[in-house]
């Protein structure tokens, strides 16, 4: 199993226990979630549920059948406390969205917020395909640049983020075509306003701290180039 690249961002939003921290938030998340018929016999997988803020939602919302997955120990407590608060039956499981231990052609529809760029691309979208149902839908929201960058800005992202390759719009759709896709639909960012909730945890590492302002400094200085893109299709 390969590992997710260490970076201290995903450090950052594990320990802060950072919701809705993909590009969007929650905001861009209830709007996507309307253009789809989710009923209460749903099957819905939340693929690097994080904090389980749109697993939440979906249970409490749509009152379907939700699952989330993510590999992050400090994340899925967060998440399973998040469900014993509210009293939802979400299910949380510890996993890698790249070997899923759960059955073929379980869920109607699988979401992934932010969560591609940081793993094995191929193996994920192969594990979320075998996944779906026959006709079920997948959405991601994925950071996408909107040019080809040098190596030393290719790098500087890479390193701090922790992905392992940055991708342009016609390799995250020649990734879902492969993976056996269809219909593949693709939506620039939204300009929605969303602020993320924090789940403290106890024990902060100081240089933590300074992340989120790196991360502000990291949008600025690539603005109009390291940008974001929605991709539905269906299996």
């Amino acid at each position: 199993m390969l590992e997710i690249h260490k970076s201290k961002y995903l450090d950052f939003l594990s320990k802060f226990g950072v919701g809705g921290a993909h590009p969007g938030g929650i905001a861009l998340t209830k709007e996507l979630l309307r253009a789809e018929h989710i009923k209460s016999t749903s099957q819905i997988l939340d693929v690097g549920c994080g904090t389980g803020q749109t697993a939440a939602f979906l249970a409490s919302q749509y009152k379907a059948a939700v699952t989330g997955i993510d590999r992050n120990s400090i994340m899925v407590a967060k998440a399973q406390n998040r469900m014993k608060k509210r009293h939802l039956p979400v299910t949380i499981i510890e996993a890698s969205i790249e070997d899923i231990p759960l059955r073929n052609e379980q869920f109607d529809l699988i979401i992934s917020e932010s969560v591609l760029s940081f793993v094995n691309k191929s193996k994920a979208l192969d594990e979320i395909y075998r996944l779906l149902k026959n006709g079920g839908r997948f959405i991601a929201i994925e950071f996408t640049i909107n040019q080809l960058l040098d190596e030393k800005s290719t790098k500087e992202i890479e390193q701090f983020y922790g992905f392992d390759t940055l991708l342009m719009k016609k390799d995250w759709v020649a990734l879902l075509n492969n993976a056996g896709f269809q219909t593949i639909r693709i939506r620039k960012n939204q300009s929605l306003s969303s602020t993320p909730e924090f789940q403290h945890s106890q024990n902060i590492e100081p240089e933590l701290y300074e992340v989120m302002e790196q991360h502000i400094d990291m949008n600025l200085k690539y603005d109009g180039i390291l940008d974001y893109r929605i991709y539905s299709c269906t299996k």
